[in-house]
């Protein structure tokens, strides 16, 4: 059960770093698969930011990870669900594409909650 958790991990870990790499430098192309219908003009700049949020996002499981503690990486993964929970319920709030919204960040936070209870009960 560990190992799987920490593969789950590491998947969905690795996918945000892609993600924030692809705000970085890629933000107007890459910010359609967020979810809404429109992209606000002159939006880079935030983007930008919510690109180097999603690095970090992915970088702090990775380190726990390696520190080899699946308690300590359940709770933290758990905790860390909230944020493509949120996601969900923003796109969901701004009538943007439902598919996304529960395909994308509602299928990341349950594959996130279910990596959490592999650590925290295997």
């Amino acid at each position: 059960m560990i190992v799987t958790g920490y593969i789950l991990v590491a998947i969905v870990s690795l996918g945000i770093i892609y993600i924030g790499l692809n705000y970085l430098f890629a933000p107007k192309k890459f910010a359609a698969g967020f979810g809404f219908n429109e992209i606000p003009e002159n939006a880079e700049a935030f983007l930008n930011v919510k690109g180097g949020r999603d690095i970090g996002a992915g970088l702090v499981p990775l380190a726990l990870l390696i520190y080899g503690d699946p308690h300590a990486l359940g709770w933290v993964f758990l905790a860390a669900a909230a944020w493509p929970f949120f996601d969900m319920l923003i796109v969901l709030r701004h009538r943007g594409k439902k598919a996304i919204a529960f395909g994308v960040h509602g299928l990341t936070a349950l594959v996130m909650v279910v990596a959490s209870l592999l650590l925290l009960l295997g």
